[in-house]
């Protein structure tokens, strides 16, 4: 893909272009020919019945006719020619654009600040090529991105096989291989799941299946599904919140949930504090979990939101980059925020929505 846009100006003209310009200018010329000759030949009916006198003319009324006809279809050649030039000219100009981006050339721009009654057409015409550039940008960064992130998983897997295949090889180092091995099928497992789950929220533009529930025991069950991982960590618990509701998604919201607490208890430190907080303020329901431990730099709070961003690259092992990247798609399609602040070794990730 080209990093500058390529504008289109004067399209080259193709052979179905060219005759559609020929047929023009003869369908043009044919007219005015006609209406011509049927001019001039009222006249000189006009002229025998004595209607119109005092014609400077002389000749024949047939010379008169034939001198008529051949200057009407100069006339009206010249005309079409003309004529043709200036309205085909910007559809020939969006007719190229659209060619080039059926030919994946999503860099394409239209130029018809010529033509003032159609910068409206090139203005849309910009926007969508403009989208189109954006979506086919975002899907390639996909497509690179997820293949990295599978190719660290499948090499592990190849080269353990490898290992597993030595005869001469200890009961306990081949059950620590197959751990091992069990844990990283499980994360391409995760990962396939969330890259499929996070398509299918990208491509969803309408909220649906709205329903009034219990946010606060939401999040209770959420921690009881988490129990193993914060357990073995020896994280201490404060959810100290009441009972609150809201009208929304059930099933997305328990992602919102289930992705923000997992990713907290991640990257906490050991026999830390987990802290979970629900309020009302100004209309809006805010839920905020805090962890212990490594803090984010403020110049990453907004990319850890991103597809397949990870700000700890020492532990990536641990995760895919997929999780925070659906939070953010679920609580906008709620119309809500998601942001996060990280100081004082205490990183806190704020879920705003609307009641």
């Amino acid at each position: 893909m080209k990093d500058k846009d390529s504008l289109v100006k004067e399209p080259q003209k193709t052979k179905a272009q060219r005759r559609m310009y020929l047929y023009f200018i003869l369908a043009t010329a044919g007219v005015l020919l006609i209406a011509l000759l049927t001019a001039s030949m009222l006249e000189l009916l006009f002229m025998r019945l004595d209607i119109i006198t005092g014609i400077p003319f002389e000749g024949t009324p047939w010379y008169w006719i034939v001198i008529f006809s051949f200057t009407s279809l100069i006339l009206g050649l010249a005309f079409a020619v003309l004529l043709s030039r200036i309205l085909f000219r910007p559809i020939d100009t969006v007719i190229e654009g659209m060619n080039k981006l059926a030919n994946g050339e999503y860099h394409t721009r239209i130029d018809l600040s010529k033509y003032e009654s159609m910068q409206g057409l090139a203005r849309t015409f910009n926007t969508l090529a403009s989208e189109l550039e954006s979506t086919e940008i975002l899907r390639s960064d996909f497509v690179n991105d997820y293949s990295h992130e599978l190719k660290t998983p499948i090499v592990s897997l190849v080269g353990l096989i490898g290992l597993m295949k030595n005869e001469r090889l200890s009961r306990d180092k081949r059950h620590h291989y197959l751990e091992i091995m069990e844990a990283e099928a499980n994360r391409l497992k995760q990962m396939t799941e969330n890259a499929l789950y996070l398509s299918k929220v990208e491509s969803q533009g309408i909220l649906t299946d709205k329903t009034r529930f219990n946010i606060s025991e939401q999040i209770r069950s959420s921690i009881l599904l988490l129990e193993r991982k914060w357990s073995h960590k020896s994280l201490s618990l404060s959810l100290d919140f009441d009972e609150y509701y809201a009208e929304a998604n059930e099933d997305m919201l328990k992602q919102v949930w289930i992705n923000i607490i997992d990713n907290a208890i991640k990257f906490a430190t050991p026999k830390s504090e987990l802290k979970i907080d629900i309020e009302e303020r100004d209309g809006r329901l805010t839920v905020a979990i805090t962890n212990e431990g490594k803090e984010i730099p403020e110049d990453e709070l907004e990319l850890i939101f991103n597809k397949f961003y990870q700000s700890d690259k020492s532990r990536s092992t641990e995760g895919n980059g997929i999780g925070l990247s659906i939070v953010h798609h679920i609580v906008t399609l709620h119309g809500g925020r998601v942001y996060a602040a990280s100081k004082n070794g205490k990183t806190t990730l704020t879920v705003e929505l609307p009641l």
